[in-house]
C-alpha cells in the first residue's frame, strides 16, 4: 500500500464515521448555544459574552477532536489492523502522518462549526481576526494530536473513552475553557505552563485583534517537542504488544 492510498484511506474512514463527528462536533455546540444564549447581551472582561464563550468553546472543541483519534488507534489495536499494518511494506511514519491528518481533518469542522455558531449570536470580526484565531488555535493543538496518538498506542480499547474524556476536560477546566478559575498566585503560574491555558488565550487574543505573547509560544512548542520521544515510546511498546 502507497503512502498516498493510505492517506486517503484514512481520510475517507474518518470522514465516514458518522456517529464520531456528531459526537465531536455536537457536545460544544450544545453547551456554547446553552450557555452563551442566555448571556448574549452580557459582557466578561471588557468582550462580548458570546465572543469570549466562543473562544473557549472552539478550543474545547478542537482539543476534543485532536485527541478523540486515538480511540480509533486503540480500536485498530483490538481489532488487529495495526499488526496487519505493520507486515506491509507500509513505513510508521506514514501511518503516524495520517493519524495526525485524520486529527486536523476533525478539528477544522469544530473550530468552523463554532465560529459559525458565534456569528449566529451577534459574534463580528474581522476576516483576518478570524484566521488569525484559527491558525493559533490549530498551532496550539500540536501537544493534542500527540497526546491522542499517545493514549491510542498505549490505552486498552475499554478504557479509551473516559481516558480521553478525562483528559480533555482536565485541560479545558484548568485551561480556563469555562472560564478563568485562577486569577493569581501559584496556581496561575502552573496552568500558564499548560498548552489548553495558551490555546484558550490564543482564541482571545486573536478575537481582539492580537496574538500570543512569547511565552505562549514557548509554552506551546515545549510540549510539542517533549512529547515526541513519549510518542515514540508509545508507538514502540504498541509494535512489541502485537
Amino acid at each position: 500500500m502507497s503512502s498516498a492510498v493510505h492517506y486517503r484511506y484514512e481520510i475517507l474512514r474518518t470522514l465516514r464515521n458518522r456517529r464520531f463527528f456528531a459526537i465531536t462536533l455536537a457536545l460544544p455546540l450544545v453547551i456554547f448555544y446553552a450557555i452563551a444564549s442566555a448571556n448574549r447581551h452580557a459582557r466578561t472582561d471588557g468582550i462580548a459574552f458570546p465572543l469570549y464563550f466562543m473562544t473557549g468553546m472552539a478550543a474545547y472543541g478542537a482539543m476534543f477532536a485532536a485527541v478523540s483519534p486515538g480511540a480509533r488507534i486503540a480500536a485498530d489495536r483490538a481489532r488487529g489492523w495495526t499488526r496487519q499494518l505493520r507486515i506491509t511494506p507500509l513505513r510508521p511514519h506514514t501511518y503516524l502522518i495520517s493519524k495526525v491528518l485524520s486529527a486536523y481533518l476533525t478539528a477544522v469542522p469544530a473550530l468552523l462549526l463554532l465560529f459559525l455558531a458565534g456569528t449566529t449570536l451577534g459574534v463580528r470580526l474581522q476576516a483576518t481576526h478570524w484566521l488569525a484565531m484559527a491558525g493559533l488555535l490549530l498551532v496550539g493543538l500540536a501537544p493534542f494530536v500527540e497526546l491522542g496518538l499517545i493514549v491510542g498506542n498505549l490505552a486498552q480499547v475499554d478504557s479509551i473513552a473516559p481516558i480521553v474524556g478525562g483528559i480533555v476536560v482536565l485541560f479545558a477546566l484548568l485551561g480556563g475553557v469555562f472560564g478563568q478559575i485562577f486569577n493569581g498566585g501559584t496556581m496561575l503560574t502552573f496552568v500558564k505552563l499548560l498548552p489548553s491555558y495558551w490555546l484558550v488565550q490564543a482564541g482571545k487574543a486573536a478575537g481582539g485583534g492580537g496574538d500570543w505573547p512569547l511565552e505562549g509560544w514557548i509554552v506551546v512548542a515545549v510540549w510539542a517537542v517533549a512529547l515526541i520521544p513519549v510518542g515514540v515510546f508509545a508507538f514502540r511498546r504498541s509494535a512489541s504488544r502485537v
